[in-house]
C-alpha cells in the first residue's frame, strides 16, 4: 500500500493529513498561528508545517507529498532562499492602485490573457513590493506562491510553480508562457518569474531533514486552496462541476476548452490534464442562516422539510451588491412580505438554489458544455432538506463527498503522478461519495415554475438583461 501526504496552509493555520492509495485518512495533525491579513511570516508556516510532519505516525510507505496554499500570496524570494519580506498576502488590500494598472495592461497588451487583476491578484503584490523596496532589488531571486514556499523547503526548488498558483500573477495558463508586457511595461524583470508546469509534476525528492520521513519521498507540484478542494470534492472530469456553499456560494468545474467571460465573472484555471478549470465565487451563500436565524437551525429545517417547494421570492443576499453569476453593484436582496421565520428560512435557501442554478445556465451558454454532475461541499451541505432543494431546483443529482478539505485535494494531487496516471484516476480511487440526492419527479416542475418568476423579479430590478441564460 503507498500512501501520500496532502499539506494545507492557510491564513489562520496548517493541516497536514496522510491517507492511503484508497483515499482513508490514516492520522492529521494541524497547529493554527495568528490571523495577520496583510503580511505573515512564511517562516512560521514552515515551522507549523514542521510540527505536524514530525508527528505523523512511522512506518508507512509515504511516496508523495503536495502542498496547497492560498492563491494571490506573494513572498519574495532572496538568492540564499529567504524571504527578503513577510508574505504579501491575497488579502492585503494596498495594492488597489497596482490591481488597477495591471488590469489596464493586460487587457491593453494581451487581452486574450488573464485580466481581472485586483488587490488580490500577486502581479499586482510583486509590482507594489518593487515600488515599495526598490532597494531590494538587487536581491531578489524569484518571486514565488504561498505553496511554492513550503514545496520549496521540502525539496530545495523554488524556481518552478504550477498552473493554478501562476494564473492571478499574469501566466497565460492557454499559451503557456509569461506575456512579455510585465517587463517591458512594469519594471519587473522576467528572470524573477518562475517555471509553471501542471499540478502534480514530480519536482524532486525531499530534502529536508524531517524526523520519521523517508528520504526518496517525491515532491509534486502544487495547487491553490480553492482547486485543491475541489480536486478532493472528485470533480475533475470535463462536465463535474463542484458547488461549495460556505459564507459565499463558489462554483467550480471541468470544461473542455477555455471560457471565455466578457464580464469577468468567471475565470479558467488550468486543468493538469489540459482541461479547463473553471470557476466563480457570488456574494449570495449562507452567512444570512446563522445571521439571521442563529439557535434555532434544527427546529427550522425541520419545518422546511415540511413546507418545501414554496412559492415565494427570497434572495437573500446581505450586502450591497453581486458579482456572480451576474454584475449588479445595486443589487440587494430581498423576500416577498409577511412571511413567518420558517417561510422565510425555507425561502431563502431556495433563492441560494435559484442563484447556483442561474450560475449553471450561464455556465453551459458560455461554455457550449452541459453540465453533467454536481459534486457539493460546505455547511451548506450538512443540511438533508437543502441537499434536497437544490437537486430538485437544478434537476441534477448532488454527490455529497466524505473529504472535501484542501488537505485532502493535495494528497490526491500527490498520488496523481506518482501512483496512478492522472488526476482524474486518482480521484476516482480516493474521493468518496458519502451520499447521492436525486431530483423528484413533479418537484422539479413546480420549482422550474417559482425559479423562472424569481429570474423575472431580477430583470425587473435591473440586476439581469430580459431572457438571461433562456
Amino acid at each position: 500500500m503507498d500512501y501520500f501526504i496532502g499539506i494545507d496552509v492557510g491564513t489562520q493555520g496548517a493541516r497536514v493529513l496522510l491517507a492511503d492509495e484508497t483515499g482513508r485518512p490514516v492520522a492529521a495533525f494541524e497547529e493554527q498561528f495568528p490571523l495577520h491579513r496583510e503580511e505573515q511570516d512564511p517562516e512560521h508556516w514552515w515551522a507549523a508545517c514542521l510540527r505536524c510532519l514530525e508527528q505523523l505516525p512511522t512506518g508507512y510507505n509515504v511516496k508523495a507529498i503536495a502542498v496547497t496554499s492560498t492563491s494571490g500570496t506573494i513572498i519574495p524570494l532572496g538568492r540564499n532562499g529567504l524571504p527578503l519580506h513577510n508574505a504579501i498576502m491575497y488579502s492585503d488590500g494596498r495594492q488597489a492602485e497596482q490591481g488597477a494598472r495591471c488590469r489596464q495592461l493586460a487587457l491593453a497588451h494581451h487581452p486574450d490573457g488573464y485580466t481581472g487583476f485586483n488587490t488580490s491578484s500577486g502581479l499586482p503584490k510583486m509590482l507594489w513590493f518593487i515600488e515599495q523596496y526598490p532597494h531590494k532589488t538587487e536581491q531578489l531571486y524569484k518571486f514565488i506562491h504561498a505553496a511554492d514556499y513550503i514545496t520549496g523547503k521540502l525539496c530545495g526548488r523554488f524556481d518552478r510553480s504550477d498552473f493554478t498558483n501562476v494564473l492571478k500573477s499574469g501566466y497565460d495558463v492557454e499559451g503557456q508562457r509569461w506575456p512579455e508586457y510585465i517587463w517591458e511595461k512594469l519594471p519587473l524583470r522576467r528572470e524573477w518569474l518562475q517555471e509553471a508546469v501542471p499540478s502534480g509534476t514530480p519536482l524532486g525528492p525531499v530534502t529536508a531533514r524531517i524526523k520519521g520521513l523517508p528520504d526518496n519521498v517525491m515532491v509534486v507540484a502544487g495547487m491553490t486552496d480553492g482547486c485543491a478542494s475541489q480536486v478532493a470534492s472528485g470533480a475533475v472530469n470535463p462536465g463535474d462541476w463542484n458547488t461549495t456553499i460556505g459564507t459565499t456560494l463558489v462554483v467550480k468545474g471541468v470544461t473542455l476548452a477555455a471560457v471565455k467571460d466578457p464580464e469577468d465573472r468567471l475565470y479558467s484555471h488550468r486543468h493538469p490534464e489540459g482541461y479547463w478549470m473553471p470557476g466563480g465565487a457570488s456574494n449570495t451563500g449562507a452567512d444570512w442562516v446563522t445571521k439571521l436565524f442563529a439557535g434555532r437551525i434544527d427546529a427550522l429545517n425541520e419545518a422546511a422539510a415540511q413546507l418545501c417547494p414554496t412559492p415565494y421570492l427570497v434572495y437573500p443576499l446581505l450586502q450591497r451588491g453581486e458579482r456572480f453569476p451576474f454584475v449588479a453593484p445595486q443589487a440587494e436582496g430581498f423576500a416577498t412580505p409577511g412571511l413567518s421565520d420558517e417561510e422565510h428560512f425555507t425561502a431563502a435557501m431556495e433563492g441560494v438554489a435559484y442563484i447556483e442554478k442561474l450560475a449553471y445556465e450561464m455556465i453551459e451558454k458560455l461554455s457550449g458544455e452541459k453540465v453533467k454532475a454536481v459534486y457539493t461541499a460546505g455547511g451548506a451541505s450538512n443540511s438533508n432538506v437543502w441537499l434536497h432543494i437544490r437537486s430538485n431546483v437544478l434537476n441534477l443529482p448532488l454527490y455529497k463527498m466524505q473529504q472535501v478539505s484542501g488537505a485532502a485535494g493535495a494528497a490526491i494531487l500527490a498520488a496523481s503522478k506518482t501512483r496512478y496516471r492522472s488526476v482524474m484516476e486518482a480521484a476516482a480511487a480516493m474521493a468518496h461519495t458519502e451520499r447521492i440526492v436525486r431530483p423528484q419527479a413533479g418537484i422539479t416542475d413546480l420549482y422550474t415554475a417559482t425559479y423562472h418568476r424569481f429570474k423575472q423579479q431580477l430583470t425587473e430590478k435591473g440586476y439581469i438583461p430580459e431572457q438571461t441564460y433562456a
